[in-house]
């Protein structure tokens, strides 16, 4: 017999074990009928925006978070009823509905997991005893002694054991117990070095929310401030809070994922950067050839392209900057490939998107690669995959007016190269003082995996074949 039910779709894990992602659009309404891999939702993760699409054919009947609200994975998101077999008692027994409930879901996200005999998590109690509920808002005007310190883990309940249960009046407060939280509110905690007994939760049973934990960072315990003073600061669009002399923003998304790698990046590898200031009016004149020639007509050539293909052929007569140092194994990976990173500003702060395999590509296939990664990067909708694997990578801080900087490495890439802008400056040319185009070259490089030597080389050959690209022939 077929009839309607309701089924959850909880947020998956997008990849690479992230924990949350924030809810950036719902495409779709409470009533709407949808279809299986229809687009239902915009989400935005650490690393990129991602369309969520449904597992499901049927009507959607509740959305269970707005946008702008940060979700942890495994969250139910949407519900949805859908035609499909009763499952009741009387129609299949537990082996039916066991099979129904393990139904395919995104990648990432697995079959719900059932029980088969193995010990079961119970769950912790944390309430505080009816009389010391009652008494806590008079409690909450006299301030409480600090307790003991605490040896070790502050956390007591075991898991799976069945503690004796204490009189009622011997009963202990949640002092001694473990501030109830998740994973990752307990990192955030941890990253705005907040202490999570000194938090009051507001979620359900007291648990400890991502608002509550930045709300305290933002200045004590807003919450109870609030209670008290009957005023809360205001707070605007994305978790934005407003105030008299200053705005907090919650770090989250790309922001957060980017200053996580660059304080990895910096306080692991250690840099070292060269600079080379070069004469490159013989490339921009190629350029403009390029650009008017019929073969590449409908090509969009800039300075990055020919950098970009400067850097691929430098690359083969120093392999090394072509590598990673694995810690783990304590070993030096050497790729033979080269995933070429851009990295690219976008609203949503930094990226570092990569072309695959971009030292096969000609000239015009590099072009078309470089103008597909910027605009799909400015949109928005770089996938994680794009940001992974990068093997090297190019900044171009000369579209900022910039002449030369340190760039920080990508992680797990052993050189990153800085172009700067191209100006027209006195230069010395056939002995003689001319106004010629000048581009300053800025590479940083892991000096574990390479050495002075080959990071100059290196350096000196994209040099050359820039100040003169007729050296290509002489170098491949």
């Amino acid at each position: 017999m077929s009839a309607a039910m309701i089924k959850e779709f909880r947020l998956p894990d997008l990849g690479e074990g992230l924990t949350e992602s924030e809810i950036l659009s719902w495409k779709v309404a409470v009533g709407d009928t949808v279809a299986l891999n229809q687009v239902i939702a915009e989400v935005e993760t650490a690393k990129a925006v991602v369309e969520l699409p449904s597992p499901f054919a049927g009507v959607i009947t509740a959305l269970h978070e707005q946008p702008g609200t940060v979700v942890e994975v495994g969250k139910p998101i949407v519900s949805f009823e859908v035609e499909g077999d009763d499952l009741g008692p009387s129609a299949g027994g537990p082996a039916q509905a066991e099979t129904a409930k393990r139904e395919p879901n995104l990648v990432g996200y697995g079959a719900i997991v059932e029980a088969s005999g193995r010990p079961t998590r119970r769950a912790r109690t944390f309430a505080a005893p009816a009389a010391a509920q009652a008494a806590a808002p008079a409690a909450a005007q006299v301030p409480a002694p600090a307790p003991a310190p605490v040896a070790g883990p502050v956390a007591t309940v075991v898991v799976g054991r069945v503690e004796p249960t204490a009189p009622a009046e011997a009963a202990p407060t949640n002092v001694d117990e473990r501030p109830r939280s998740t994973p990752p509110v307990r990192k955030l905690a941890r990253d705005l070095g907040v202490e999570l007994t000194a938090v009051t939760g507001t979620g359900a049973g007291g648990l400890i929310t991502r608002e509550d934990v930045q709300n305290f960072a933002g200045g004590g315990d807003r919450t109870a401030a609030g209670a008290l003073s009957g005023a809360a600061p205001a707070a605007g669009v994305g978790g934005v809070i407003q105030g008299e002399r200053e705005t907090r923003t919650p770090i989250k998304g790309v922001r957060k994922l980017t200053a996580a790698a660059m304080v990895s990046s910096a306080f692991t590898a250690p840099h070292a950067t060269e600079f080379l200031t070069v004469d490159v009016t013989p490339t921009m004149e190629l350029l403009a050839r390029l650009k008017a020639s019929r073969a590449f007509e409908g090509f969009k050539l800039t300075p990055l392209t020919l950098v970009a293909k400067a850097l691929l052929i430098a690359l083969r007569r120093q392999p090394s900057l072509n590598s990673r140092w694995e810690e783990a194994s304590q070993e030096i990976v050497q790729f033979n490939y080269v995933n070429l990173g851009i990295a690219a500003a976008t609203p949503r702060g930094l990226t570092v998107p990569n072309i695959k395999d971009a030292d096969r590509m000609s000239l015009t296939e590099l072009s078309t690669a470089l103008t597909g990664l910027t605009e799909t990067a400015r949109a928005g909708k770089t996938s994680p995959a794009e940001l992974s694997g990068g093997t090297i990578s190019i900044t171009n801080i000369g579209v900022f007016g910039i002449d030369a900087g340190t760039p920080i490495l990508n992680p797990g890439e052993a050189a990153i190269l800085a172009m700067g802008a191209v100006r027209k400056m006195p230069w010395e040319y056939k002995d003689e003082v001319a106004l010629r185009q000048v581009m300053t070259l800025s590479l940083s490089f892991d000096h574990r995996l390479v050495d002075g030597e080959q990071g100059s080389r290196f350096l000196a050959d994209i040099g050359a074949i820039l100040a003169d690209p007729g050296m290509v022939l002489a170098m491949v």
